[in-house]
């Protein structure tokens, strides 16, 4: 996963993440031939990982735990903290 850029203003960063998932999305389903179609599922992937830093961020930002967002991915706060920190640049 790539850094995201923290926002101050809840929300913000997720509708951009979701134009972008929209865009990669029409993107799958109007595109022709198999490499061409699987160029654009990448970039699909990388958008829904974006929106998904996001929503973790506008959590956080607005005091979700990490055991809450544990709890979303079935496992501890722990493994949360390990998959989102250091994409997010938390201490």
């Amino acid at each position: 996963m790539t850094p995201t850029n923290r926002v101050s203003i809840p929300g913000v960063a997720a509708k951009g993440s979701l134009k972008q998932v929209r865009r990669a999305l029409e993107a799958v389903e109007s595109t022709e031939g198999a490499v061409d179609r699987l160029a654009a599922a990448r970039r699909l992937r990388e958008a829904a990982e974006q929106l998904e830093l996001a929503a973790v961020a506008e959590l956080r930002d607005q005091g979700g735990t990490w055991a809450q967002i544990g709890g979303v991915y079935g496992t501890t706060k722990q493994g949360a903290q390990q998959r989102f920190r250091s994409a997010l640049r938390e201490d």
